[in-house]
């Protein structure tokens, strides 16, 4: 549980660190399936629904960036996402109805590894309130070294910055004069979880140590009664209730002042469909030219 203190810090910076909260021996699983689904992406040359494939994977040197959705893939995720003491301080951040909308685990390969540019998670899945958020499990010690993730404090309670470039979806924030400061690293030990606002800025750079992976699974939470809104209207809501973690489900949405998003046709090249496909279109890469600092 969090005290006081971390709860208004998580309110006013729009992200926390909580502290040994996933147990070694989880942690430990966690390790082995991610090593398993590595050796069995040896087996496929293009993207598919659970491998998102680096530049230069191949089947001598496989190489991943992302498991998608792996909670639907083997129960080991499946278990870290219903976590009861990771559920348990949601509810002092969003309340006690919980629904959960998917994972991702995010991989960086040793002195290799994708960056991910600034983006804010609610412009990929704009909702009718902003009580959405993301918990960060590191299946390795993560530092500025080898990739952490790096937060803008505060910028959860400023604009949502356009996602769109040329009417056209890259998945992060496309104005040139943008300026990401001031930035903070989330330097975690696995067992840690991070905890960030869906509207605060983040991104991470390229992993530049030679020798430590970096491996970060990526859960999403949200209140019961933040909706998304391209699922209006809802067409099974046995299907949508499926989803609750926590609480009873609300029988409509909880509207607040959120502003408003652009959203014309996400358009998102190759199969991979994911937010390192999206990026590539993206004119200036500050964190992949390493032009950040």
């Amino acid at each position: 549980m969090l005290n006081q203190k971390q709860v208004d810090a998580y309110h006013r910076d729009g992200y926390i660190t909580v502290n040994d909260i996933i147990p070694q021996e989880q942690i430990a699983a966690l390790r082995q399936v991610s090593d398993e689904f590595l050796e069995k992406s040896r087996q496929t040359t293009e993207h598919t629904d659970l491998f998102d494939l680096e530049p230069g994977h191949s089947a001598e040197k496989p190489r991943l960036r992302r498991l998608k959705s792996p909670e639907r893939h083997h129960p080991t995720f499946d278990k870290t996402f219903r976590d009861d003491n990771v559920l348990d301080i949601l509810e002092q951040l969003i309340g006690p109805g919980i629904r959960h909308f998917g994972s991702k685990l995010n991989m960086k390969s040793a002195g290799f590894g994708s960056a991910v540019e600034w983006h804010q998670d609610y412009a990929f899945t704009p909702r009718t309130n902003d009580d959405i958020l993301v918990v960060g499990v590191p299946l390795d010690d993560m530092d500025e070294d080898n990739g952490c993730l790096l937060v803008v404090p505060g910028s959860h309670r400023g604009p949502i910055y356009s996602h769109h470039q040329d009417d056209v979806f890259v998945g992060a924030v496309s104005d040139p004069d943008f300026d990401p400061s001031p930035v903070v690293p989330i330097e975690l030990k696995a067992g840690d979880i991070s905890i960030h606002h869906c509207r605060t800025l983040h991104a991470s750079r390229p992993n530049s140590n030679p020798e430590r992976s970096r491996r970060l699974y990526l859960e999403q939470y949200a209140a019961a009664d933040s909706w998304r809104l391209r699922e209006f209207p809802i067409q099974d809501f046995a299907i949508f209730n499926s989803f609750m973690l926590r609480g009873e489900p609300p029988t409509k949405p909880r509207w607040t002042d959120v502003p408003e998003v652009p959203m014309p046709e996400v358009v998102r090249p190759g199969l991979g469909g994911s937010i390192y496909e999206s990026q590539t279109q993206l004119k200036q890469r500050l964190m992949a030219e390493g032009k950040d600092t």
